[in-house]
């Protein structure tokens, strides 16, 4: 694997980051900074897809016959790492990143043209409905139900954690069509119009201030039977293969790398109990350095992957590897720039992420204002957040099984 750009891949990088320059207004690029998770300012994220979707690049993984790009692995790579160190805001995996893949594989040619090009511009916008009260990381004793009348399902039952629910109009989601034999083989994937009688969604308030995740109802729900992506009863294999590109579709180590470069900034600018910048410090110097060789080490795994698995369409079990070491590496940098803030970061102030607020410096900690930098004011917050990764997804543990058993073959 050469590592070296060629020309053809130098210019364009050029043409990416001549893009980003004249493209990013300043309101976007705030909601990128202030993001405390992959999900950002829901309004940036859409208008910054709207800009995408005119240039082409709102969806580069997908085929080119459906409004994706033929780029090669280095200039996906490319435009990942520009992105992000432009400070562009994140685009709703949901749609885009993830129940795209399964309508592309698993779709009607119906089905794929309705959704897609819907799902690309924006005008329908997905939630997951897969966790519930009772289900998250086993998956199968969910029990949402689905009663065949007709040509309709009839739903009742309960979804959980459900981001971006309240802004969603469609819900893909795990539903239970049949108690017969092993948990797994009763289960379909079906997509759901959020405006359906009988259809309700209560956001949560998270500690981060934000109504991000919800949990969504559904009573006496009348669902078409077209909706159902694959068969009826044979949704576990559809649900397995959108959690690959849940889990690792996208690469971790770009944003991690763009982190461990803004802890190194803010530890030179803090000093430490002995009056010299934390950096100087090594024991945190060391702390650091070993986070950014992890970072490294991802980055090489990701590029070996998307290299195997360039034209295939799916990363496999080794997603829950990429998986396991994104996420874990993310709460150790929030928690190294917790270190860094200091007494600053155990000052709770989730305003300082709301769109549009005013986040001066060194004022009065009051409504509207943030006491310290802005990166203080953040730096609890994304790092109660990234306590979520490890169990996001499917837990850590669950991922680790998975690799024993389908890697190692344990």
């Amino acid at each position: 694997m050469d590592l070296k750009w060629s020309p053809e891949e130098q210019a364009f990088e050029a043409e990416v980051r001549d893009f980003l320059q004249t493209s990013l207004t300043p309101d976007l690029q705030r909601a990128g900074r202030l993001s405390t998770s992959v999900y950002a300012d829901h309004h940036a994220s859409m208008k910054w897809q709207e800009i995408l979707v005119a240039k082409g690049w709102a969806a580069p993984h997908w085929a080119p016959e459906h409004g994706g790009t033929d780029w090669t692995v280095a200039q996906h790579y490319i435009w990942n790492r520009e992105r992000i160190a432009a400070g562009a805001p994140g685009l709703s995996p949901m749609g885009i990143s993830m129940v795209a893949y399964v309508i592309m594989k698993y779709g009607t040619p119906e089905q794929q043209q309705f959704f897609l090009p819907r799902i690309l511009s924006g005008e329908i916008f997905f939630c997951q409905g897969y966790s519930e009260p009772g289900s998250g990381s086993d998956l199968a004793s969910l029990q949402t139900s689905a009663v065949e009348d007709g040509d309709d399902l009839i739903i009742n039952g309960q979804k959980v954690w459900t981001t971006h629910a309240s802004e969603a109009n469609w819900i893909f989601a795990l539903v239970r069509t049949s108690k017969e034999g092993r948990p797994q083989q009763g289960i379909t994937f079906l997509l759901i119009d959020m405006t359906t009688p009988g259809v309700e969604v209560r956001p949560f308030t998270m500690s981060s201030g934000e109504q991000i995740q919800n949990a969504v109802f559904f009573t006496d729900v009348r669902v078409p039977k077209a909706n159902v992506m694959g068969e009826i009863d044979r949704g576990w294999s559809v649900a397995k293969y959108l959690l690959e590109f849940e889990r690792g579709g996208n690469a971790y180590a770009p944003a991690l790398k763009a982190r461990a470069d803004a802890i190194a900034r803010h530890a030179a600018e803090t000093i430490g109990s002995d009056g010299q910048p934390l950096i100087d410090d090594p024991v945190f110097a060391t702390k650091l350095a070993r986070a950014r060789i992890r970072a490294d080490v991802l980055e090489i795994m990701e590029l070996r992957l998307l290299s195997a698995a360039d034209g295939d369409g799916s990363v496999g079990a080794l997603s829950s590897m990429m998986k396991i070491m994104g996420t874990e590496l993310a709460g150790t940098l929030t928690e190294l720039t917790m270190e860094a803030a200091g007494d600053r970061g155990l000052v709770y102030q989730p305003h300082a992420t709301m769109p549009g607020g005013p986040v001066p410096r060194h004022t009065p900690p009051a409504d509207g204002y943030v006491s310290g930098e802005e990166w203080h004011a953040l730096a609890p917050l994304r790092y109660m957040n990234e306590r979520a990764g490890p169990i996001y997804a499917g837990s850590n543990e669950i991922q680790r099984n998975i690799i024993a058993k389908q890697v190692l073959g344990l």
